[in-house]
């Protein structure tokens, strides 16, 4: 890799400007980009640009914890590595190297059923607690022989996408000609995850009862309701990183009326567009359990491999632990939407408006 010894990186930015220098342009594209105009893109930054911070003072902050239960575990940050497909394409090991990051650092993994070396060798590869995400490209038998390795293998949960009914534009792949590894194969394999109903979520929960699911890809209070309906354990409020549905509204604006109609029944994680910690505690502020990174997961990787993201989960944990502090609270727990109040953007968002000192940013 050509990028700094690990210790060099003091900031985030430096991490992603050592990705771009690493990738090649396909890759590259791929990773930062979205679908058509990338709206969805840019208001998943301006839903996080658009929440200022409450700060309480004097509060004994001597102490901070930043460590969370995510279904059951204890994680060190509240965040999840977030499904990324074709990571391979990104750095050597692809999923495998995600996951000795993660089990290396103290967060889960979601694991892409299109990300290579496959759901076997990625649980093999480290002792991360892991959780399984699947693009249905199969019958209802096919589903359950992937639950059941699922469930041999260690993966702790289940996720079906659901927002992947068609395939977007993602233009700067077009543009650029990259076709993604996995694009190549899936063949006629994407009709089934078109045909995709909520009457496989009902069979799904009827077959499997015991496996904790998570419907990853809701953007609407009415499909809120109908998961937690259908007894689902996590309901994952994703826009796809602004790469499926262009236009869509930022995933972090649709939180709270998401959490009110959900009412504790069901947990709630969310992602897009989080970059800095201080995304990851005004998500938590809001009411999500749990926090996903996608991109940035990525950018880790592909700047310095394992250390290279295990990096970038160090200084995320500096980021969330200031925030805290200097919210007066010593522990994510004790975070509530009265840390938060809504304020103008100060700057025009994009996918690294996060990073101001970043070349061209």
């Amino acid at each position: 890799m050509n990028a700094p010894h690990i210790e060099e990186f003091l900031t985030l930015q430096e991490i992603v400007a050592a990705a771009r220098r690493n990738l090649a342009p396909g890759p590259w594209s791929y990773l930062v980009g979205g679908a058509e105009t990338e709206t969805t893109v840019r208001r998943n930054r301006l839903a996080l640009d658009s929440l200022a911070f409450r700060p309480r003072v004097l509060r004994d902050v001597s102490r901070i914890d930043s460590t969370a239960d995510i279904l059951g575990r204890r994680a060190r940050l509240p965040l999840l590595l977030a499904p990324i497909g074709g990571l391979e394409s990104i750095v050597e090991g692809g999923a495998a190297a995600a996951a000795r990051a993660a089990a290396k650092f103290g967060v889960p993994q979601m694991l892409s059923s299109v990300c290579k070396p496959g759901l076997e060798e990625t649980a093999a590869a480290a002792d991360a607690t892991r959780y399984f995400q699947l693009y249905v490209r199969g019958d209802d038998a096919w589903v359950d022989d992937f639950v059941r390795r699922a469930r041999d293998h260690g993966y702790s949960a289940f996720c079906l996408t659901v927002d992947v009914a068609m395939y977007s534009r993602r233009e700067r792949d077009l543009i650029g000609r990259f076709v993604k590894p996995w694009r190549a194969t899936a063949g006629s394999g994407i009709a089934f995850q078109s045909g995709l109903s909520w009457n496989q979520v009902k069979r799904f929960k009827d077959q499997h009862p015991d496996v904790p699911l998570i419907i990853k890809g809701i953007a609407t209070v009415e499909d809120a309701l109908i998961a937690v309906e259908h007894g689902v354990e996590v309901v994952y409020v994703s826009n796809h990183g602004g790469r499926q549905l262009d236009h869509g509204l930022g995933s972090v604006s649709l939180l709270p009326e998401i959490l009110q109609a959900v009412n504790g029944k069901a947990k709630v994680w969310v992602d897009g567009g989080v970059m800095r910690g201080t995304d990851v505690v005004k998500a938590i502020a809001l009411g999500a359990e749990a926090v996903g990174i996608g991109r940035l997961c990525g950018l880790g990787l592909a700047a310095a491999g394992v250390p290279g993201l295990v990096r970038a989960l160090e200084l995320l944990e500096d980021e969330v632990r200031i925030a805290l502090g200097l919210l007066g609270v010593t522990s994510c727990a004790e975070l509530t939407p009265q840390h938060l109040a809504a304020a103008p953007a100060v700057s025009e968002p994009g996918v690294f408006s996060a990073f101001p000192h970043l070349p061209g940013e």
